[in-house]
């Protein structure tokens, strides 16, 4: 009987990023609302980033993951000036979907949390594939 390789990326793996506030990260700035808090997209793009971090290590040479879906929720609003941290802990790998837990937090308190799935795809054929498309 044949071993079967270690998959590349198995459940529990984990990232944190952080952010401090600017008013570049703020509603205003980026268009999803008129208060100086940070915005739900930032929120999202941070959630994203750790998601990446958690599989930055074990990415296979040539490959990389895309965004399929997300659920967030933004629970409480950050002033400029406070420092979030985003926590991503894959939770399940189905094939080449990747579906992470993760959970933005401000001094302990949660301000967001949800889903994210990527998916495990070749680099260079997915982008070809973009720039025919466009």
């Amino acid at each position: 009987m044949q071993e079967q390789p270690e998959p590349p990326f198995p459940p529990g793996l984990t990232a944190r990023v952080e952010l401090t506030v600017t008013e570049a990260d703020t509603a205003q700035a980026v268009g999803s609302g008129d208060v100086p808090v940070l915005g739900t997209p930032r929120v999202l793009a941070l959630a994203e980033a750790a998601t990446v971090a958690a599989t930055a290590t074990r990415m296979p040479p040539g490959r990389t993951t895309v965004g399929s879906r997300i659920e967030l929720e933004h629970l409480a609003a950050t002033p400029v000036g406070r420092t979030v941290v985003a926590q991503a802990r894959l939770g399940a790998v189905d094939g080449r979907r990747l579906v992470f837990e993760v959970t933005v937090t401000d001094d302990g308190e949660t301000v967001a949390q949800g889903r994210v799935e990527r998916v495990l795809v070749d680099r260079q054929r997915f982008v070809e594939r973009a720039v025919r498309v466009s």
